[in-house]
């Protein structure tokens, strides 16, 4: 079986990339013909690994020339950008002949949709309906951009109605598209599983996440204070990049956390940074489902997360391999993390069921329903 991947660029050292890449390196593995077809990388190197199996196209077109020009300007070259784009896109598949071609939702979506050729069109959402290509963001600017938001995404969605089939990462999520397409339930899968263990006696937290709105920054901050207050010996070790890098520094600032909550590069080495941590957080005001929550588990560390759309719930069995808390409560966040803090052998406890429980996401488990998937439609 023929497969396409359709993506930007794998240039980024973050969840959506390395979730694609591994995906794409097993099914190539085991004996399935994959190629990934970006848009743009251009001479960014690709930041994980593809198996000598797995093939690579870049098309050439760099969406990076719209920036940092004035709204009429952009759109111009914006419009021009994906007419070339549509025009090797549809070449490019109708002389390749995939029998599969998977989306992530981008704007490939409606060049994919419009194709007349006979592959199968299946798309993968990482992330909420709600919050796709962050149309959520444009519309809280309100006025004009409001409704320009809320057509884009019932656009967005009208396109996505005509795929083959639609694979969210939870059942809420199925539960969001079911009147839309039909959906299949298939999570991530583990980026590793090492033999070791944590041993949960360093006095320091991690978390892992972009420096944006998702990741609710403005309410661990606070909440980290109040841990700093409690327990000034520990800290918290931040790896992540984004826009919103200089607040955070801000805040940090003045929360008076320099030297408590350190912020880092992204690393193509976070495994060994979660071994040295005793508790992971997460603030996130929505998670597809979190990559970053296999990672930590697999380590055998114990997550305190607030308990938000859709993904944590999924993973965490509260109380027993993590602590879920109330959504936006930056002192409940704050509690339970003192909680786990205090108690070396709650964390203990909770580290070796996280590293047991989270088994059931290995690569094998996950990928098997994606075969599955591709065996019904022969």
């Amino acid at each position: 079986m023929k497969i396409f991947y359709i993506y930007t660029a794998l240039a980024t050292v973050g969840g959506a990339d390395r979730v694609l890449i591994q995906k794409a390196n097993w099914l190539a593995d085991h004996g399935y013909d994959v190629t990934i077809v970006t848009e743009s990388q251009a001479n960014k190197p690709i930041t994980f690994p593809l198996s000598e199996h797995t093939r690579h196209i870049d098309l050439g077109v760099d969406f990076d020339k719209e920036y940092g020009h004035i709204l009429p300007v952009r759109a111009l070259i914006y419009y021009q950008l994906m007419r070339s784009y549509r025009k090797k896109l549809k070449q490019f598949i109708m002389d390749e002949k995939p029998d599969v071609v998977i989306t992530t939702l981008g704007r490939d979506l409606s060049i994919l949709i419009s194709l007349k050729d006979t592959s199968i069109k299946i798309g993968e959402t990482h992330t909420t309906q709600y919050h796709l290509r962050n149309f959520h963001l444009m519309e809280q600017r309100g006025g004009l951009y409001k409704w320009m938001a809320r057509y884009f995404r019932w656009r967005h969605i009208s396109l996505a109605s005509k795929l083959k089939a639609l694979v969210v990462l939870t059942p809420q999520d199925a539960e969001d598209w079911k009147d839309v397409t039909n959906t299949f339930v298939i999570p991530n899968a583990l980026s590793f599983y090492p033999t070791e263990s944590a041993e949960l006696e360093n006095k320091q937290a991690i978390m892992v996440g972009r420096y944006n709105d998702a990741k609710g920054y403005d309410y661990l901050i606070p909440a980290w204070e109040k841990v700093h207050q409690r327990y000034p010996d520990w800290t918290l070790h931040v790896y992540g990049s984004g826009e919103l890098y200089n607040d955070v520094v801000r805040w940090i600032q003045e929360h008076h956390l320099d030297g408590s909550m350190i912020l880092h590069e992204p690393t193509e080495h976070i495994m060994e940074k979660y071994l040295e941590s005793s508790v992971c957080v997460l603030s996130s005001r929505y998670e597809g489902f979190s990559l970053v929550i296999l990672e930590g588990m697999a380590c055998g560390v114990p997550f305190v997360s607030f308990d938000c759309p859709y993904g944590p719930r999924n993973i965490i069995h509260n109380g027993e391999d993590g602590i879920l808390v109330d959504y936006l409560n930056s002192d409940d966040l704050a509690d339970n993390i003192c909680r786990l803090i205090k108690d070396p052998v709650l964390r203990k406890k909770m580290g070796a069921a996280a590293k047991k429980n989270v088994k059931r996401y290995s690569q094998d488990e996950v990928m098997k329903k994606w075969t599955g998937l591709f065996d019904s439609f022969r």
